[in-house]
């Protein structure tokens, strides 16, 4: 037999993956050369260890415009807090309380399938006590004394409305733009857009918690806090509410830090040869979760111990301040992380959704969270970080004013979703102290003055960040896609 020329026979193993791979490789050079900094993908292993220890900036021109926000912490309350019964008082629900509301305020209207075919909705009297607080006159119910203490220092958005009328695909759309999932978080928009301020921990991080009864069955879910199409180092680092906040972060048994390193600096020279070959952007994430996981081998220990926290600053947070996983925890690392450099960073605390507990529950969540939310935003003013940290407290939708269930069975009240009006506030930032902006009808029914819509939400926090959401984009599949969509415009009368 005669043997085969070993060009031909080379050719004959050359694998359609790496023909368009090979084809390729010019794009993943380009995004790792970006990352490493260098010109020359071929450099020793020195000269390439080196530059990738280097943080990775955001885009070239970016910021549009001169920020009054260095960073976000996003409260976000999963459920939908009632804001009839916390944040937008209205006699009117008091003095209707048990009779049918009015077909033209709730006529027509779609809800979930909870109230969706229920005939009777009577309107249901708040179940707090409302007082006006601070110079502003704010009216915020008692179940949030530490909120309403802090009052002159919040700015109320009382006009909010959505469209999704079920939780997930509504935080999906608050956070991405998007009811459907797919599309990048807001906080891996601005990884992407304005990189991080350090190269020692995460641009952007995302905690989670929930009601200590489990009152509800949310789900947090990976793409609440995804890059979409955008690369998967944008993607958000979720800490774990137990044992070491990130999985595989210590050291095998009998490794050195001065192995590992070694490890790292020959993988990061095996993926730059692969990328050259293969020409796959992943690569360059690989390389720089590698580092990243490196570089918080030393910063995450420092990062959650609280010895160094005053006891009057621990007693400020509230009693589950040490509780690893719980919402008071989660608010200090949210400061000690703003504090060192995290551009974003989203807190989690799932447990709102009172459909029919909310006699007991909504006290029980409110106890939750309201010390340690006016305790961050007091925390992070004593130290000189507010005024350029943005900080919104919020769900994803509010409650009806009117009841899910019987009237005659107190026990077994509740609300329903709500995408038609509700409240969320925001701090610091350069977001006005002390306003109330918007209003709904007599009823807390629907927005009627001032509204605001998600996209407008996303496009002023944008905004506040030195970014014109009109420009933040990102093409894939052919489109030029942003957080906003093809929506959205800024909400001046909120800004200083």
């Amino acid at each position: 037999m005669t043997p085969m020329d070993p060009l031909r026979h080379a050719s004959a193993l050359y694998t359609r993956r790496q023909f368009f791979g090979r084809s390729a490789f010019g794009l993943g050079t380009a995004a790792l050369a970006s990352l490493l900094g260098c010109k020359n993908t071929t450099t020793n292993r020195d000269a390439l260890t080196a530059t990738v220890r280097r943080a990775v900036p955001g885009l070239p021109d970016l910021p549009h415009f001169a920020p009054k926000a260095k960073r976000v912490i996003y409260l976000f309350q999963n459920g939908a807090p009632s804001h009839v019964d916390l944040f937008d008082y209205k006699p009117k629900l008091r003095e209707w309380h048990g009779r049918q509301i009015p077909d033209e305020i709730a006529g027509g209207k779609r809800f979930s399938t909870m109230t969706g075919n229920q005939t009777a909705r009577p309107v249901l009297g708040e179940i707090t006590k409302f007082a006006q607080h601070g110079n502003s006159g704010a009216w915020v119910s008692d179940f949030l004394p530490n909120i309403a203490s802090i009052a002159d220092e919040l700015c109320f958005v009382k006009s909010m409305h959505t469209e999704a009328v079920n939780h997930a695909p509504a935080i999906t759309f608050f956070l991405t733009g998007s009811e459907m999932a797919g599309r990048p978080s807001m906080g891996a928009w601005l990884s992407y857009g304005l990189g991080n301020e350090t190269e020692d921990l995460p641009a952007f991080v995302v905690m989670t918690s929930r009601d200590k009864e489990a009152s509800c069955g949310q789900i947090f879910y990976d793409f609440y806090w995804g890059s979409g199409f955008l690369p998967t180092k944008y993607q958000g680092v979720a800490f774990r509410g137990a044992g070491d906040p990130v999985l595989y972060l210590s050291n095998p048994a009998g490794m050195s830090r001065t192995v590992r390193r070694g490890l790292l600096d020959d993988l990061a020279h095996l993926n730059a040869i692969k990328s050259e070959e293969f020409g796959d952007p992943e690569i360059a994430t690989r390389i720089a979760q590698y580092e990243m996981a490196y570089k918080m081998q030393a910063s995450v220990p420092e990062l959650t111990d609280f010895s160094q926290e005053s006891p009057a600053t621990l007693a400020m947070y509230g009693p589950e301040v040490r509780r690893q996983g719980s919402y008071a925890y989660n608010c200090l690392m949210a400061r000690r992380l703003a504090e060192r450099g995290t551009r974003f960073i989203q807190v989690m605390h799932a447990g709102w959704d009172q459909h029919r507990n909310l006699n007991t529950q909504l006290k029980i969540q409110c106890d939750d969270v309201d010390a340690p939310s006016a305790a961050l935003i007091k925390d992070l003013k004593q130290r000189g970080l507010l005024e350029d940290t943005l900080v919104i407290w919020g769900g994803e939708f509010g409650r009806t004013p009117f009841l899910q269930g019987k009237i005659e069975e107190v026990k077994g009240w509740g609300r329903d979703h709500h995408p038609y009006a509700f409240t969320l506030f925001m701090a610091g930032g350069g977001v006005k102290k002390g306003f109330s902006y918007g209003a709904t009808d007599e009823f807390g029914f629907n927005a009627v003055e001032k509204k605001v819509h998600v996209h407008d939400f996303q496009a002023t926090v944008l905004h506040q960040l030195g970014l014109n959401h009109e420009k933040l984009t990102y093409k894939f599949q052919g489109r030029q896609f942003r957080l906003t969509d093809v929506h959205g415009h800024v909400v001046k009368d909120l800004l200083t």
